[in-house]
């Protein structure tokens, strides 16, 4: 089975690795993935204290907020969000043709 791949400026070999998932237990919602993904990949969600997601902020109580994939698709696996992560929340894989 062969893995994606592509080529650096340099001409080197590189290995793109997708978002798969946010952990959100460990997650602060500091929000710094968000600014940094020029992809429109992320998006920042209010959970309230059962650790559902709340659609109307302001009717609703909010526990806290955490980063969720909105749009996976966008994603072209710099993995850049992983990097400026505090809290060690993503999870990246390769994709295999």
């Amino acid at each position: 089975m062969a893995t994606l791949t592509g080529l650096t400026f340099g001409g080197k070999t590189w290995t793109p690795k997708f978002v798969q998932a946010i952990n959100q237990d460990k997650c602060i919602g500091c929000g710094r993935c968000f600014k940094i993904c020029g992809h429109n990949v992320l998006e920042l969600k209010a959970m309230n204290e059962e650790g559902e997601f709340v659609e109307n902020e302001e009717d609703d109580e909010i526990e806290k907020k955490v980063m969720t994939i909105a749009n996976a698709d966008n994603c072209i696996g710099c993995e850049a969000c992983a990097k400026i992560c505090s809290k060690n929340c993503y999870t990246h894989a390769a994709i295999d043709n």
